[in-house]
Protein backbone atom coordinates (compact mmCIF):
# COMPACT_ATOMS: atom_id res chain seq x y z
CA UNK A 1 0.00 0.00 0.00
CA UNK A 2 1.10 3.38 -1.49
CA UNK A 3 0.58 6.31 1.82
CA UNK A 4 -0.90 9.80 0.69
CA UNK A 5 1.22 12.71 1.79
CA UNK A 6 -1.29 15.05 3.44
CA UNK A 7 -0.50 18.77 2.42
CA UNK A 8 -0.59 21.41 5.33
CA UNK A 9 0.68 23.98 7.88
CA UNK A 10 3.14 22.74 10.33
CA UNK A 11 2.82 24.56 13.90
CA UNK A 12 5.60 26.49 13.55
CA UNK A 13 4.56 27.94 10.38
CA UNK A 14 1.12 28.86 11.44
CA UNK A 15 2.78 30.05 14.65
CA UNK A 16 5.29 31.99 12.79
CA UNK A 17 2.39 33.90 10.43
CA UNK A 18 0.22 35.28 14.02
CA UNK A 19 3.33 36.34 14.75
CA UNK A 20 3.69 38.66 12.20
CA UNK A 21 -0.14 39.88 11.73
CA UNK A 22 0.09 41.01 15.83
CA UNK A 23 3.41 42.56 15.41
CA UNK A 24 1.55 44.79 12.32
CA UNK A 25 -1.39 45.15 14.14
CA UNK A 26 0.57 46.68 17.14
CA UNK A 27 2.20 48.87 14.69
CA UNK A 28 -0.93 50.07 13.04
CA UNK A 29 -3.20 50.35 15.23
CA UNK A 30 -1.89 53.54 17.17
CA UNK A 31 -2.00 55.42 13.67
CA UNK A 32 -5.43 54.33 13.21
CA UNK A 33 -6.48 55.41 16.50
CA UNK A 34 -4.69 58.92 15.87
CA UNK A 35 -6.96 59.01 12.71
CA UNK A 36 -10.07 58.08 14.87
CA UNK A 37 -9.07 61.32 17.12
CA UNK A 38 -8.51 63.49 14.00
CA UNK A 39 -12.11 62.79 12.93
CA UNK A 40 -13.96 62.99 15.89
CA UNK A 41 -11.87 66.47 16.82
CA UNK A 42 -13.09 67.94 13.36
CA UNK A 43 -16.36 66.32 13.16
CA UNK A 44 -16.98 68.35 16.83
CA UNK A 45 -15.45 71.90 15.05
CA UNK A 46 -18.42 71.17 12.34
CA UNK A 47 -20.75 70.37 14.79
CA UNK A 48 -20.19 73.59 16.78
CA UNK A 49 -20.10 75.48 13.54
CA UNK A 50 -23.21 73.84 12.33
CA UNK A 51 -24.85 74.95 15.77
CA UNK A 52 -23.67 78.67 15.13
CA UNK A 53 -25.13 78.51 11.60
CA UNK A 54 -28.52 77.50 13.03
CA UNK A 55 -28.56 79.93 15.96
CA UNK A 56 -28.00 82.82 13.65
CA UNK A 57 -30.34 81.86 11.16
CA UNK A 58 -33.16 81.83 13.68
CA UNK A 59 -32.30 85.07 15.33
CA UNK A 60 -32.65 86.49 11.98
CA UNK A 61 -36.35 84.17 11.48
CA UNK A 62 -37.35 85.64 15.30
CA UNK A 63 -36.02 89.05 14.99
CA UNK A 64 -34.35 88.10 18.19
CA UNK A 65 -30.91 87.11 19.71
CA UNK A 66 -29.74 83.80 20.42
CA UNK A 67 -26.86 82.60 22.36
CA UNK A 68 -24.90 78.88 22.36
CA UNK A 69 -25.20 77.34 26.06
CA UNK A 70 -21.90 74.74 26.58
CA UNK A 71 -23.16 72.07 28.75
CA UNK A 72 -19.84 69.97 29.85
CA UNK A 73 -19.97 66.00 30.09
CA UNK A 74 -19.51 62.87 28.48
CA UNK A 75 -20.26 63.79 25.19
CA UNK A 76 -20.46 67.56 25.96
CA UNK A 77 -23.28 68.89 24.17
CA UNK A 78 -23.95 72.97 22.64
CA UNK A 79 -27.67 74.26 22.47
CA UNK A 80 -28.71 77.23 21.83
CA UNK A 81 -30.92 79.60 23.61
CA UNK A 82 -33.15 82.37 23.56
CA UNK A 83 -32.95 86.00 25.17
CA UNK A 84 -34.55 84.51 28.47
CA UNK A 85 -31.72 81.47 28.37
CA UNK A 86 -34.76 78.98 27.45
CA UNK A 87 -33.03 76.13 25.44
CA UNK A 88 -34.42 76.39 22.14
CA UNK A 89 -35.70 72.82 21.37
CA UNK A 90 -36.44 72.83 17.66
CA UNK A 91 -32.49 73.11 17.37
CA UNK A 92 -31.38 69.93 18.29
CA UNK A 93 -28.18 70.18 20.29
CA UNK A 94 -24.96 69.49 18.77
CA UNK A 95 -23.10 66.53 20.58
CA UNK A 96 -19.21 66.89 20.72
CA UNK A 97 -16.90 64.06 20.79
CA UNK A 98 -16.23 61.66 24.02
CA UNK A 99 -13.64 64.30 25.69
CA UNK A 100 -13.87 67.02 23.54
CA UNK A 101 -13.50 69.97 25.23
CA UNK A 102 -14.80 73.15 24.23
CA UNK A 103 -12.70 76.72 25.05
CA UNK A 104 -14.98 80.22 24.70
CA UNK A 105 -12.32 83.31 23.76
CA UNK A 106 -8.32 83.18 23.88
CA UNK A 107 -6.85 81.50 26.62
CA UNK A 108 -7.57 78.46 25.78
CA UNK A 109 -3.47 77.13 25.46
CA UNK A 110 -3.78 75.93 21.92
CA UNK A 111 -0.75 76.02 20.58
CA UNK A 112 -0.29 78.82 17.86
CA UNK A 113 -3.15 80.76 19.38
CA UNK A 114 -2.03 84.16 18.87
CA UNK A 115 -1.16 83.26 14.91
CA UNK A 116 -4.82 82.08 14.00
CA UNK A 117 -5.83 84.99 15.61
CA UNK A 118 -3.70 87.69 13.75
CA UNK A 119 -4.68 85.41 10.57
CA UNK A 120 -8.20 85.87 11.11
CA UNK A 121 -7.82 89.70 10.91
CA UNK A 122 -10.26 90.86 13.67
CA UNK A 123 -10.42 90.82 17.50
CA UNK A 124 -12.25 87.97 19.48
CA UNK A 125 -14.80 89.65 21.60
CA UNK A 126 -14.99 88.08 25.28
CA UNK A 127 -18.11 87.93 26.74
CA UNK A 128 -18.14 88.37 31.03
CA UNK A 129 -22.51 88.30 31.36
CA UNK A 130 -23.08 85.07 29.27
CA UNK A 131 -22.53 83.16 26.20
CA UNK A 132 -21.39 84.60 22.72
CA UNK A 133 -24.54 85.02 20.33
CA UNK A 134 -26.21 86.36 17.28
CA UNK A 135 -28.48 89.66 16.96
CA UNK A 136 -31.52 89.81 14.97
CA UNK A 137 -29.52 90.90 11.77
CA UNK A 138 -27.29 87.68 12.21
CA UNK A 139 -24.43 89.99 13.35
CA UNK A 140 -22.10 88.27 16.43
CA UNK A 141 -22.91 90.01 19.78
CA UNK A 142 -22.33 89.95 23.40
CA UNK A 143 -25.22 89.55 25.52
CA UNK A 144 -25.97 91.86 28.57
CA UNK A 145 -29.59 91.04 30.14
CA UNK A 146 -32.26 91.57 27.45
CA UNK A 147 -30.44 93.09 24.90
CA UNK A 148 -27.24 91.46 22.43
CA UNK A 149 -25.38 94.45 21.28
CA UNK A 150 -22.85 93.75 18.50
CA UNK A 151 -19.01 95.05 18.85
CA UNK A 152 -18.01 96.73 15.59
CA UNK A 153 -15.51 94.59 14.15
CA UNK A 154 -15.30 91.69 16.33
CA UNK A 155 -16.38 88.22 16.44
CA UNK A 156 -16.04 84.84 17.91
CA UNK A 157 -13.29 82.27 18.78
CA UNK A 158 -14.48 78.46 20.04
CA UNK A 159 -11.20 76.52 20.40
CA UNK A 160 -11.81 72.70 20.87
CA UNK A 161 -9.27 70.02 22.60
CA UNK A 162 -9.38 66.44 22.41
CA UNK A 163 -7.08 63.39 23.10
CA UNK A 164 -5.39 62.59 19.97
CA UNK A 165 -3.72 58.62 21.10
CA UNK A 166 -0.75 58.43 23.65
CA UNK A 167 -0.45 61.84 25.65
CA UNK A 168 -1.29 64.31 22.39
CA UNK A 169 -4.01 66.84 22.47
CA UNK A 170 -5.36 67.58 19.34
CA UNK A 171 -6.72 71.11 18.37
CA UNK A 172 -9.67 72.66 16.69
CA UNK A 173 -11.16 76.31 16.23
CA UNK A 174 -14.01 77.34 14.64
CA UNK A 175 -14.10 81.44 14.12
CA UNK A 176 -16.85 83.62 13.19
CA UNK A 177 -16.44 87.04 11.66
CA UNK A 178 -17.98 90.23 12.39
CA UNK A 179 -20.16 89.61 9.51
CA UNK A 180 -21.36 86.49 10.92
CA UNK A 181 -19.90 83.96 8.56
CA UNK A 182 -18.08 81.03 10.26
CA UNK A 183 -14.77 79.09 9.55
CA UNK A 184 -13.27 76.34 10.83
CA UNK A 185 -9.93 75.60 11.39
CA UNK A 186 -7.48 72.56 12.52
CA UNK A 187 -4.21 72.86 13.92
CA UNK A 188 -2.03 70.50 12.30
CA UNK A 189 1.24 70.39 14.23
CA UNK A 190 2.59 72.98 12.53
CA UNK A 191 0.30 75.74 11.73
CA UNK A 192 -3.89 76.59 11.71
CA UNK A 193 -5.30 75.26 8.43
CA UNK A 194 -8.52 76.42 7.25
CA UNK A 195 -10.59 73.44 6.69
Amino acid sequence: MIRNKTRGFSLLELLTVVAIIFILAALSVPRLMTQVYTIRLRYSANNVSGQLQRARMEAVRKNSFYTLQYTAGSPALVTVADKTGTTVTTIPAAVLGANVTSYYGTGSGAPGESSLVTTLGFTPALSTSGSPGFNSRGLPCVPAGQVCTPIAGQGFVFFLSGPMGSRAVGWSAVAVTPSGRCQVWAYDGNSWVQM
